[in-house]
């Protein structure tokens, strides 16, 4: 069984990388096509080689998506492949039984899972805020959140503050922020607006701010807005630089410890954080995601073809493979309309791809 193992093993390690490495290099050619159009524009060095560093560092993020669909596609060709030569059948006289095949795959599924933990909890967060600080040393952001920036909320004593923020510099400059202040009754009281502010302590620091103050609710002089400029304003405030950069940043592109907190501080505001959740345990149901694969690929060794290619297979594994990425995506649009359970929207794709898998590993292996 050592031997039988050492073959599987180092066959799906080099179809894996194999594909991996192709992905890789197609991603890492489109993204620097896209990079070529900020060449030169920003008037700071951003050149060739800054823009070749930036599209290195994005490459654990996308190793990190790929990784479950190119171990399907290896483990799909390494099966197919062994069938096709008869050498599964070899394997099979040898004493590699179904179960014993499963549980052999499933031990090289947990090596992926780790892999796939590690490099989307630790390597690709890293890389990619060291890409973000690259670009930012010339193009004088280090994050945004598109047209409409970040929204974030907190509550002091009897009043609520929705906060708003365009994006953060290289130097930890927060770019146009708004604060919209509530009174008790959930009516607009002030809404301040600023040219930049800076997290100092427990407060901000705004410049250039004009401060709007509304007094709808006067019955006397049915209703009238004043209105102050300030060269500067102290805001006392508990949000800090790491609270707003996660809020700029795409849930997806955060490490599971840092989606954990900011549950934690939506939650202590009275926020909605549905998305957040879902996107959370879809981090810790991701890179069990390997399992599946390799589940899903093992059904086509028993698979008993002479003259017909692997091709028409592999491409067949390709779409259930996309298949499946699809529907979690789509999972995870539903869970957040419909408002599921969020464990169980995360964990809905893997789980019925696995029992479809299963079936169909068991009925080859009794009806063969």
């Amino acid at each position: 069984m050592k031997t039988i193992r050492r073959l599987i093993y180092a066959e799906v390690l080099k179809a894996v990388a194999f594909v991996t490495l192709g992905f890789l290099s197609l991603f890492f050619f489109f993204d620097f096509v896209d990079e070529l159009s900020g060449i030169g524009k920003t008037g700071l060095g951003y050149g060739l080689p800054q823009a070749l560093l930036f599209v290195t560092l994005q490459i654990p993020g996308h190793l990190y998506e790929l990784l479950p669909i190119a171990v399907l596609i290896g483990t799909i060709f390494v099966m197919a492949r062994l069938a096709q030569s008869s050498e599964y059948t070899i394997l099979r006289t040898s004493g590699l039984g179904p179960w014993r095949a499963l549980r052999t795959l499933l031990v090289l599924g947990l090596g992926f899972v780790v892999l796939t933990f590690a490099i989307g909890d630790y390597v690709a967060p890293f890389t990619g805020s060291t890409a973000q600080l690259l670009k930012a040393r010339y193009q004088g952001y280090i994050a945004t959140a598109g047209i409409t920036g970040a929204w974030l909320k907190e509550r002091r004593d009897d009043k609520s503050y929705a906060v708003n923020v365009a994006s953060i510099r290289r130097d930890g400059t927060l770019t146009n922020p708004r604060i919209f202040e509530f009174d008790a009754d959930g009516f607009i009281a002030k809404q301040i607006s600023a040219a930049s502010a800076r997290v100092a302590g427990k407060e901000w620091v705004l410049t250039n701010v004009e401060q709007q103050d509304y007094n709808t609710r006067n019955t006397v002089d049915k209703g009238r807005i004043g209105m102050v400029h300030m060269p500067e304003m102290h805001w006392p405030t508990t949000l800090t630089n790491e609270m707003v950069s996660v809020a700029l940043l795409k849930p997806e592109r955060m490490a599971t410890i840092d989606l954990f907190e900011y549950i934690r501080h939506l939650d202590a505001n009275g926020q909605t954080a549905q998305r957040y959740e879902i996107e959370f345990w879809r981090k810790v149901f991701y890179p069990l995601s390997c399992l599946v694969m390799v589940v899903l690929a093992l059904p086509f060794a028993y698979l008993h073809f002479r003259q017909a290619g692997i091709t028409s297979y592999v491409f067949g594994g390709v779409m259930i493979g996309i298949s499946f990425f699809m529907l979690n995506n789509v999972f995870g649009y539903l869970g957040n309309l419909s408002n599921w359970w969020p464990w169980m929207t995360a964990a809905a794709p893997g789980f019925i791809y696995s029992v479809m898998s299963l079936a169909a590993f068991t009925w080859l292996v009794l009806r063969r």
